[in-house]
């Protein structure tokens, strides 16, 4: 039986709409029809470049505010950006890659954990790779914890009544908001029955909803994110393109390195932009040279990954970026569905608008970002502390025993791959 990472490309490539993912609209409205309840919407980066779509705009049309208008429409008590997460998501993982880097016990390279389709492959495909993934969680992940914690400590809000909903390009996060590890609010107020993330939305889910309240989308006027996880970066702001994590990685961790902000050559960081499956570059940072490379594709992952094995060349990188999707996130297997001939002019138009985003703000790495600042300086002290690995890491687990009697199987000797070659007689 085939393995299913929950990446959602068949959905998206299904020329007959036959694959569907599960829709949750309906729990959403029942909690917004709840009075006991309050309601907190995140919305991934990628959406806002793909959600216009579904309205007859022009692809990659940069929507934020009409998106977060449309939320309040619906009837959010909050509306915050899962941009911040990333920005949060960077101050973790770059501040862990320094520490490998200058650690001769902790192995390099260290593997971004963001996509959860990837996450959920190497685990099930590469269980040794999962000491080299970095522990941190991703953005959707690492901000609904906070927002059960910090925020509700601060508006003195019961933890127990918030309802935390992602919006996401991403089927692969309704599998990851499962995951039972991911429940540090709960742990933290000992109260075993809060889930960090309670429900998860695409951004086709979205659109439906949208069109379904005959909401006229176009004519919305702008809205704004709710402070205290509203500013972010142009560094989150690129999470939802491929090398978009790297490139944020890069700005941040070359400031904890150095003390010094990211050399104009570093903003943008060309070399990992792009739609190609694989963009390798390589990175100064004092004394440090690092290589890096940028994945998309899972066909990519497994092509790279066995081509290191088969070389005994990990240690030739530092920090390897994979996203499951094609483009990254912005071909997410929750956007709105895109005929095959328009496929690459439309990842095309979205990776533009989210760089052209980053390009119109001021404030260009995670570690500048003022509301990820005050932060830290109000509850998580700093990255890694005690209370950062709390609430803001996890862990992994080997689940290569699904695979059961094919475990073993290599290209070579599995039927169903193109590279099997069949057993000669001797």
């Amino acid at each position: 039986m085939p393995i299913c990472v929950h990446c959602g490309q068949c959905s998206s490539a299904c020329p007959f709409g036959a694959i569907v993912e599960v829709n949750d609209v309906d729990k959403v409205k029942a909690a917004l029809k709840d009075p006991e309840k309050i309601v907190i919407f995140q919305t991934a980066p990628a959406v806002r470049v793909g959600l216009g779509e579904a309205f007859g705009m022009d692809p990659g049309t940069f929507v934020e505010g009409k998106m977060v208008a449309a939320l309040r429409t619906l009837g959010a008590d909050y509306v915050f950006d899962t941009d911040f997460g990333a920005d949060l998501t960077i101050m973790e993982e770059a501040t862990e890659l320094l520490h490998r880097l200058q650690s001769e016990e902790i192995p390099i390279p260290q593997f971004t954990s963001c996509c959860p389709a990837w996450v959920e492959f190497a685990e099930t495909f590469y269980p040794d790779l999962l000491q080299h993934l970095s522990s941190t969680k991703s953005p959707i992940s690492i901000l609904s914890p906070v927002i059960k914690t910090y925020f509700a400590q601060q508006k003195n809000i019961d933890p127990k009544k918030i309802v935390n909903v992602c919006v996401t390009p991403c089927t692969a996060k309704k599998a990851e908001i499962r995951r039972p590890e991911l429940s540090a609010s709960g742990l933290f107020w000992d109260e075993p029955e809060i889930r960090d993330t309670d429900i998860c939305i695409t951004t086709r889910e979205l659109a439906q909803w949208i069109q379904d309240e005959n909401i006229d989308f176009a004519s919305l006027e702008d809205s704004k994110f709710d402070k205290a996880f509203g500013e972010a970066s142009g560094g989150g702001r690129i999470f939802g393109n491929s090398g978009g994590v790297m490139e944020a990685a890069i700005r941040t961790a070359y400031h904890m390195f150095t003390g010094r902000p990211a050399p104009k050559d570093f903003i943008p960081f060309e070399p990992v932009r792009g739609l190609q499956g694989v963009k390798k570059a390589t990175v100064i940072f004092g004394h440090f040279v690092l290589h890096v490379a940028a994945i998309s594709g899972l066909g990519n992952a497994r092509a790279f990954i066995d081509d290191l094995i088969k070389n005994d060349a990990f240690e030739d990188y530092s920090f390897i970026e994979v996203m499951a999707c094609p483009g990254g996130c912005i071909g997410g297997g929750g956007q709105p569905k895109v005929k095959l001939p328009q496929v690459k002019k439309v990842q095309e138009a979205r990776t533009a608008s989210i760089y052209k985003s980053d390009e119109e703000t001021d404030i260009k790495a995670s570690w500048q970002n003022p509301e990820i600042e005050t932060l830290y300086e109000a509850f998580l002290d700093e990255p890694l502390s005690e209370m950062a690995e709390f609430t803001l890491h996890t862990y992994f687990s080997d689940k290569s025993d699904q695979l059961g009697r094919m475990k073993n199987l290599t290209p070579q000797t599995n039927p169903m791959s193109p590279k099997y070659k069949p057993p000669t007689e001797e």
